[in-house]
């Protein structure tokens, strides 16, 4: 099968199946992360994650078409950089708290490889260079730091205003 026609939604598939494996197969995603991050996760909540996720799939979907038109393929490796970053912290998380972070399958499984395919398929078709590709993914990587940084700040502004 073309890789050109799939490889546009394949960011869309696999954040679907994360989702589903963060919050519905295992799930528990919420809880996970409340007893890892303690005091730092007070942010992180239901609101919140339906925002951020319902913002991914919104984004993924745009990503898709702007893809598919074979336009600006930037955005589709910044999104895979999102991804990807996601996936490789859902691994180290595991790792540093010795227990499963919900969404570590999906996240090592399908965001990686299909940021790695996406690079090795639209820099094998010129359609992108590297250099572009590269910065996309790296900024797109940089979300964990940007998000960590807003939820340890939110949640000791939130803990400042409650002491009286």
């Amino acid at each position: 099968m073309n890789p050109d026609l799939w490889l546009p939604w394949a960011p869309l598939v696999a954040a679907c199946l994360h989702i589903v494996e963060e919050f519905l197969f295992p799930g528990g995603f919420p809880a996970w992360y409340r007893r890892w991050r303690g005091a730092d996760s007070t942010s992180v909540t239901p609101r919140f994650l339906v925002i951020i996720n319902g913002l991914m799939l919104f984004g993924a979907v745009e990503v898709a078409l702007v893809a598919r038109s074979g336009q600006d393929l930037w955005w589709w490796f910044g999104l895979a950089g999102v991804l990807a970053g996601n996936g490789l912290w859902h691994g180290y998380a595991s790792m540093r708290s010795r227990s499963y972070s919900p969404g570590t399958v999906t996240g090592l499984l399908l965001y990686v490889p299909a940021t790695v395919y996406g690079l090795v398929h639209y820099l094998g078709t010129g359609r992108v260079s590297a250099p572009a590709a590269l910065v996309a993914i790296a900024v797109g990587g940089t979300y964990q730091f940007w998000s960590k940084t807003y939820h340890q700040l939110r949640s000791r502004g939130a803990s400042q205003l409650a002491r009286p």
